[in-house]
């Protein structure tokens, strides 16, 4: 567990209180990050802050402005702006409950696990859990931290609670004007049968561990190689470009037939692998058993 925590404080539910620590669920992933460099010497770019009509300015006379109009600014400073934060209270007071399902995915934003903060909190800390598992309900409150107020949900996660923070309405798009053009038309019947058995045939638990950035680890083979090699010579990956279908007109009934066809063979490579007989000796009636399956 990190030393150090997000948020301490306590869950209030009406007259009892839960002493709690909040951790991060969630770290940043494999990532590569580039400079700028200046080609003929070799030398990082550097950028100054700059004022039209003055030139370079000290980081001392820089302060906050919110445009209001077109090139005016009210200006705020650091203390003004302090003065208004929202005190970082140490209570989640939890307000509402809802059904699990009942908020949209688009309003999830970031996970982070809630645990009792010492042995005298964890009875109160189950019987929360347990409570919200039974009803499968989600708990709603708001929590003060670094100035802002964040709606939030705790809901169970194995033995214990994980508190998600969620986005405000006018921070979510309305998926009506990206889906108004889409036909409201029904599919047709084979096709859909095709579709489901092709998911059916795909379906799997989920291992988030047997999914990798493929773009990353393409960068880091490219830059070992250019480490490698002497000079500055250009190094261009035959990266294989996955065909968007576009211009073509595409047959959907013969693509999922094939589709289904291929994910069922795939499916059956591991048993012939483990009866390599089977494949030197085709009697009929094993044909046979091979095309009822």
């Amino acid at each position: 567990m990190p030393a150090r925590a997000y948020w301490k404080g306590q869950i209030r539910l009406a007259l009892v209180s839960i002493p709690i620590e909040v951790y991060p669920a969630t770290r940043s992933g494999a990532a590569i990050s580039f400079h700028q460099i200046h080609e003929p010497s070799g030398k990082r770019i550097r950028y100054e802050k700059v004022a039209p009509g003055v030139g370079p300015v000290d980081r001392d006379e820089i302060i906050k402005g919110f445009e209001v109009s077109k090139g005016n600014y009210v200006l705020l400073d650091e203390e003004e702006i302090e003065a208004v934060k929202i005190e970082s209270r140490k209570t989640l007071e939890l307000v509402q409950f809802v059904d699990a399902d009942e908020i949209d995915v688009l309003y999830y934003e970031k996970p982070y696990f809630v645990v009792p903060a010492d042995d005298l909190a964890e009875e109160a800390y189950t019987v929360l859990r347990e409570a919200l598992r039974r009803t499968r309900k989600v708990g709603l409150g708001q929590l003060a931290v670094r100035g802002r107020e964040q709606l939030v949900s705790i809901k169970p996660c194995g033995r214990g609670l994980v508190m998600e923070v969620l986005r405000y309405a006018d921070e979510v798009q309305k998926a009506q004007g990206y889906f108004r053009d889409i036909e409201d038309a029904k599919p047709d019947a084979d096709l859909l049968d095709l579709a489901t058995t092709l998911i059916d045939k795909k379906t799997g638990p989920f291992k988030p561990a047997e999914f990798h950035d493929r773009y990353v680890d393409a960068l880091h083979r490219l830059i070992d190689k250019k480490a490698k090699s002497k000079g500055n010579k250009r190094i261009l990956e035959d990266v294989e470009e996955p065909s968007n279908g576009k211009g073509n007109v595409i047959d959907l009934m013969a693509a999922l037939k094939k589709s289904v066809g291929e994910s069922g063979s795939k499916a059956a490579k591991p048993a012939s692998s483990r009866k390599p007989a089977a494949k030197k000796t085709a009697s009929p009636s094993g044909a046979r058993s091979r095309k009822r399956a």
